[in-house]
């Protein structure tokens, strides 16, 4: 697992090293480190390439400045213009003009061609305490590279974006390529397609304990259930799915096959849609109702059964088998609209997986702050919450908080909550506490979407619906798989 860290742990954690560093050394550390990045980004030649510098008056606009220096030496065209002229940092900007790199203020006219000419420009505007969309100055040299299809190498985040919740509020950088120094902040992974490619620079930084963890292949495929010599098909955890309707036998189908592909125990359904389901998954225990159906060490509950008075039912007879659940689509709505149904859940070995809308009903609305809001609703709750999205969000109500990063889309298709819920279900049923089976489920369920596109394919990729998600799901334990070797 890596951590992510705050702006304000970040900077106590640089206010201890400053203190026993020399003065100016972690900049020129961390300048260096970005440099580096930036010749990897050009490529095998540096010189006579064009680099600008958006300068602003911060620390980053240092680093950009020192970088600016070294990569001049190195034989590349290094322009600097300087957005705050009389505030810009003293130290970095005199070795900038010692490495005879060009100077500009932004009412210089050469400054358009500067950026629109450039190989690389190198956004040095704002830090991690940066606030607020980009000043109109910035905005437009911004948007004249953009237009120009100059790619932007960002110094720790991308200007505009704000470094705690990595929400914007107008005009903002998209990076193909971002430089962090130290550690990941949370900007790095909820804002993850803006940052492009993100690489960390280590220059000595510990800061204290993470502010929220991202999961690796490893990390999953460590803990993914795999039968011993002495499992059986019991042993292995036994999974419920109570899911679909003769409205949606659809999601009975994708959430009860993801949990037949998820683990090799045993998946028992009951619901309306059970010919449905035996016709796609002969594997699977059948019954008409979650009272009929045998012994089960988890549930998955919700997708498609409806907010009426027979979902209700069907969440209900669930939540009385009292075992590890993972509560999905329409059983969060009915959660929401049933006070009895919600006091039930609380302190209960419980997923919820609610989308931006489901959250609002549930726990009001998201806000810009992904991480918190999770957090404060696993605690209201006194369950473990998943909240969707391009950057997902996991959070115990201890605070334990994981993000898993996506820099595409492809899982945002009808159907594909289904497929997560039924793997989250086996998941539970393998004995999974909630944190890690909801963190491992989202990240195999990402890599399917992933395999599902087409992405690792000589071709482009193309959307794939669910049911394609679904059937790739066995790779991607694989791959998990292979990686924790």
């Amino acid at each position: 697992m890596q951590g992510v860290w705050t702006a304000q742990q970040i900077r106590d954690a640089e206010a201890v090293l400053l203190a026993r560093c020399e003065e100016g050394a972690l900049m020129r550390r961390a300048a260096h480190g970005l440099a580096l990045e930036v010749r990897r980004f050009l490529g095998s030649r540096v010189t006579g390439r064009r680099v600008t510098l958006l300068v602003g008056s911060g620390d980053n606009g240092g680093d950009a400045l020192w970088a600016g220096a070294e990569l001049r030496r190195a034989g590349a065209g290094v322009t600097a213009v300087l957005l705050t002229p009389d505030r810009a940092h003293a130290t970095g900007l005199a070795a900038l003009r010692r490495a005879r790199g060009l100077v500009l203020t932004p009412d210089d006219p050469r400054v358009r061609d500067a950026v629109t000419g450039a190989d690389v420009l190198v956004d040095g505007i704002v830090g991690i305490s940066g606030r607020g969309a980009l000043r109109e100055q910035a905005a437009t040299l911004v948007e004249a590279a953009g237009a120009a299809g100059v790619p932007v190498v960002a110094v720790d985040l991308p200007s505009g974006v704000d470094a705690d919740t990595g929400a914007t509020d107008g005009a903002a950088v998209d990076a193909d390529l971002t430089v962090t120094f130290g550690a990941l902040k949370p900007v790095h992974v909820l804002a993850a397609p803006q940052c492009g490619e993100t690489v960390l620079v280590d220059i000595g930084l510990r800061p204290a304990d993470p502010h929220a963890w991202v999961l690796d292949a490893a990390d999953a495929g460590e803990r993914w259930p795999i039968p011993g010599p002495t499992d059986d098909k019991y042993t292995q955890g036994v999974v419920g799915i109570a899911a679909g309707s003769a409205t949606y036998p659809g999601a009975a189908v994708l959430s009860t096959g993801a949990a037949v592909l998820a683990t090799s125990g045993m998946v028992r359904f009951a619901g309306s849609a059970l010919e449905t389901v035996r016709a796609y998954w002969p594997e699977v225990v059948a019954a008409e109702s979650v009272e009929a159906a045998g012994r089960t060490q988890a549930w998955s509950v919700g997708p498609g059964i409806g907010t009426d008075d027979a979902g209700r039912d069907v969440l209900r007879a669930v939540l009385d088998r009292d075992v590890p659940t993972c509560v999905d689509a329409d059983a969060i709505t009915l959660l929401s609209q049933h006070e009895d149904l919600r006091r039930r859940i609380s302190g209960r070995p419980i997923v919820l997986t609610p989308h931006a809308g489901e959250f609002a009903r549930i726990a009001g609305d998201v806000g810009v702050d992904r991480i918190g809001a999770a957090r404060r609703a696993a605690a209201a709750l006194g369950v473990t919450v998943l909240l969707k999205g391009n950057a997902t969000v996991v959070a115990d109500p201890d605070g334990r908080t994981l993000v898993h990063p996506s820099e595409n889309s492809w899982a945002a298709t009808a159907g594909s909550g289904d497929v997560l819920s039924g793997l989250i279900g086996a998941l539970l049923a393998a004995g999974l506490e909630p944190w890690w089976a909801a963190g491992c489920a989202v990240f195999v369920h990402s890599r399917a979407a992933t395999l599902a596109a087409g992405r690792t394919g000589d071709g482009p990729a193309v959307p794939a619906p669910a049911s394609t998600l679904q059937a790739h799901v066995p790779a991607a334990i694989s791959e998990v798989r292979a990686a924790a070797v």
